[in-house]
Parts: structure tokens; sequence; C-alpha cells
């Protein structure tokens, strides 16, 4: 009999005899028999560990990615992760869903380089990255590139072994479901599928693939894109188009055929996509697969009302009535002095620190919206107002009387928003 003893650890013991020969067994027996068992227990122990920390990265991995359903204003989706098996260590996959201001939904999915934990670490760290640059309202391009910097940093604190396996790749998109728009800028991603209402599928050609973050000074593209309402954006990682014989090509021709014939209006996405990725359940998956699929969603015209004034003190009444007048018509006169004294102070100051026409818009959902866009890009600041002094309240005024507010920049100006709940 000869213990299992590998690492400090007795794992088990292995037990020999003779069928046929009765002498006992000689010192030329044992040394074998040592031989043996440190070598089965060391392949024993490093079973035991890889599968412990296989566990241990997938349900990391699992408790890292949001909830599998969501359903916004812009559009209803859902994620599946399937990490890899058959001996092979999980990557760091992930896909996020993330609520903007003014109804519009971010749709990310990234691939880390590497597997095991120091991959699924990264991966949590760029999903948070990802979050908090979102709440900023930066555009795809501004995004990315903010996360190239961020990995890189996170290459350069690396150790010297791990330095050059720090990169990523990601795919960031943004949809308003006001204008149908969709914005989307490629980090070395492979390219979203489009399903339109009428159940045609084609891929997002002329998106820019981009470099992988990491590689650092080099642009992202942004594109845009029209969405008609129904229309899936499937977005996903390699390993769902190089499970088979790894050719990347035929991989999203059969990828575009799946979703051709899975994708139909009315079906669960939930359902469409795990008949998207069943091909690749056959036989355990030597990377993990990721897809998100979203349905997107458009807001009626009625939902919305928007006007130019020009920039004139006096247009602040005229903005004031047009505002009560709409919510007379949408019958939330409760919320007409609030959303008055709002318009009017963020109207007021567009007009003393810019130049050029206002533009305000209402938006009513799940809460009103009113925006001002104005053509400065100066970051409002709310401060806080001496008891002697005349003015500087209107922003601590709006932050009271609201939800939440936040700004944003586009490529003329910025716009300043603030929302009212209506759940009462």
């Amino acid at each position: 009999m000869g213990p299992l003893y590998a690492r400090g650890l007795v794992l088990g013991s292995v037990t020999v005899w003779r069928t046929e020969r009765t002498e006992p067994f000689d010192k030329q027996d044992a040394d074998l028999l040592t031989e043996i068992t440190s070598r089965a227990a060391l392949s024993v122990d490093n079973a035991r560990r890889y599968v412990r920390e296989h566990r241990a990265a997938v349900a990391l991995q699992q408790r890292l990615l949001p909830r599998a359903t969501t359903e916004t204003p812009a559009a209803d989706t859902a994620g599946l992760y399937l990490p890899a098996g058959g001996g092979a260590e999980i990557s760091g996959d992930w896909f996020d869903v993330i609520p903007l201001p003014s109804l519009r939904t971010a749709f990310v999915v990234g691939d880390v380089v590497g597997h095991g934990l120091h991959a699924t670490a990264t991966m949590g760290r760029l999903r948070t990255a990802v979050q908090t640059l979102a709440d900023l309202e930066l555009d795809p391009t501004e995004l990315l590139t903010h996360l190239d910097d961020l990995v890189t940093r996170l290459a350069a604190e690396a150790s010297p072994e791990h330095r050059d396996t720090v990169g990523a790749t990601c795919l960031y998109a943004t949809y308003d479901p006001i204008t149908g728009r969709c914005l989307l800028a490629s980090a070395g991603h492979p390219p979203p599928v489009l399903v339109q209402p009428d159940g045609t599928a084609q891929v997002v050609g002329e998106l820019s693939p981009g470099p992988p973050l990491g590689v650092g000074g080099m642009p992202f593209e942004t594109t845009a894109l029209d969405l008609a309402p129904g229309s899936v954006l499937a977005l996903y990682t390699d390993g769902l188009i190089q499970h088979v014989h790894h050719d990347p090509v035929a991989g999203l021709a059969r990828l575009t055929d799946r979703l051709t014939t899975s994708c139909r209006p009315g079906r669960p996405l939930e359902e469409t996509g795990r008949a998207v990725i069943a091909p690749a359940t056959d036989s355990p998956p030597h990377d993990d697969i990721t897809l998100l699929l979203a349905r997107t969603r458009a807001l009626p015209p009625e939902a919305t009302a928007e006007w130019d004034f020009a920039a004139d003190p006096a247009v602040v009444t005229d903005a004031r009535k047009a505002v009560a007048d709409q919510l007379a018509v949408w019958e939330l006169d409760d919320l007409a002095f609030t959303t008055e004294l709002v318009v009017s102070e963020l109207v007021t100051n567009a007009i003393r620190y810019a130049e050029g026409p206002v533009g305000v818009r209402l938006i009513r959902d799940e809460a009103l919206i009113c925006e001002v866009t104005d053509t400065s890009n100066t970051q409002p600041r709310p401060r806080r107002a001496r008891w002697s002094d005349e003015g500087g309240r209107g922003l601590f005024l709006v932050a009271q009387f609201t939800t939440r507010w936040g700004s944003r920049y586009g490529q003329a100006g910025k716009t300043i928003w603030a929302e009212q709940s209506l759940a009462s």
C-alpha cells in the first residue's frame, strides 16, 4: 500500500496485490510503487486544483454579469453566456446593458485576453469602467479611447511575465428610441449582426473594427445606423463564430443564417438566443461564448415635444407657457409648477452664458424628462450661494425639484436634462 501524498496533503492511497505469484514484494517493487503514487498524487492534486479554480472562475464570472433579460424604453434584451469546457479555462467574456438618460440605452460586449481568474478579474475591472464612463454620457469613440488608456495602465502595472497578455476587445453601442439612431464603435471586436423586422439578417460591415484595447495611439471610429422598431441587434464574442473549425468567416455566415431562421417577431429573445447557440452546446466549447440580443423600440411622436427659442431673455416666458400648455395636453398639470421652474432656470442660464438659439424638449414615458440645449461647452456646476447672493441657486433648485439631472455634450454644444418621476 502506498499513500497518495502531494504538496503536504494525503489525497488517498494505492493498494496493489498479486493474483498469480505469492512471493512478497521486494524493495524494487516498493520503489516502483512509490514512483507511481508520487506521480499519480501530483496528477490528482493538479486536477483537483483545476476543478476548484475553474468553478471559482465560473462563479465569479457569472456573478459579475448582469441579469440575463432586461426591458427598457429603448429595447428588450437577452444575454447568454456559455463558459468554456472540455478542459479549457474560461476567459474574460462579458456583456452589459446600461440605461442612459433621456431613455437611451447602451449595449456592450467584450472579450479579455487570456484565461482563468486573472482574465475574470480584468473583465470585472473593465465592466465597471465602462459603466462609469457610460454614466458620463461619452460618445462611443471617446468611451473606447478612455477604456484603451485604462487597459494600457493595467498592462503597465502587471508583472513582466503577464504584461503582454493584458488586453481586450470591446464593442460599445448606444441606441436612442426617439430618433431611432444607433451609434457603434469597435475596439478589435467582431462586427454585430442586424436582423431587420422582416427577418433578413446582415453583418454590419460598415463598422470600422478599430484596434484592440491596450494597443494605444490609434483612433476609434463611430458608425451611425438608423434602426427600425423591432430590429434585433446581435452582439457576440469570437467563441460563437470560431467553435467549429476555427474559421471566423464561415462561423459568421453560420451565425447570420441561424439568426435569420431563429429570430422571429414575437418570439422571446432568450428563446431565440438559446436556439442560436444550440449547435455550440453539442460538445464543450474551447472558448467562452457570449451573445447579446437587443430588440429595438421606438417612442411614439406624441410622447415628445420640442421648441427652439432665440437667445433673448424675453423668451423665458414663452418657454414656460409652451411647456405648461404641453403638460396640459398630457394631463400632467400637477407637474406644471416644478417643470416651469426647471425650464425657467435652465433657459435663463443658457441665454446668459451661451450664444445662439436655445432648444427645449419634453419627453414623456416612465418619467417626464426636460432637456435644454445650447451652444456652450461649459460644464454646468451647482455652487453654494451665500445668503446675500442674488443668483447662483438655479442648479440647486433644479436638483431639489427633480429626481436627477445631468448634462451631455454634442458636436455643437451641450444638453442639460432633468427628470421627474411619474410613478404617482
